[in-house]
């Protein structure tokens, strides 16, 4: 069996972009697509943890970014990932102008719909790097 792709959150503490990307990659992860997909915590790989390292260096990787610093897709690079997909939360956001996600702590109905969304769209790419090979 190939290995999972990486789906890499930004760790957007105290946005709510951040709680957005965090919440659409446990939905692929844990839900969408559990045998196809895995996490690696982007704590480890600022910090240079060996293990995370080796975890991704290589792999292909998807990362979600909630602001356009874009840390998870910079450090998954630095560390070896290989990032097919760069996916800015904001950026979906722009396509429900006026909603009220909620807060960096909380989803709403609509931010929660918002985190769904954008976590079907990854798992459609999760399965189409899995065909790739």
């Amino acid at each position: 069996m190939s290995e999972r792709i990486k789906v890499i959150p930004c760790s957007g503490m105290g946005k709510v972009y951040g709680l957005v990307a965090r919440e659409s990659a446990l939905k692929v992860i844990q839900e969408l697509c559990p045998q196809e997909a895995s996490t690696v915590c982007l704590a480890y790989i600022v910090t240079g943890d060996q293990e995370a390292k080796e975890l991704i260096e290589g792999q292909k990787c998807i990362t979600l970014d909630g602001c356009p610093a874009m840390c998870a897709a910079k450090n998954a690079e630095l560390a070896g990932g290989i990032v097919t997909e760069k996916v800015r939360v904001i950026d979906s956001f722009r396509k429900h102008k006026g909603a009220k996600p909620g807060t960096a702590t909380e989803l709403t109905e609509e931010g929660w719909l918002i985190a769904d969304e954008i976590a079907s769209e990854i798992a459609e790419k999760v399965k189409l790097l899995r065909k790739e090979g």
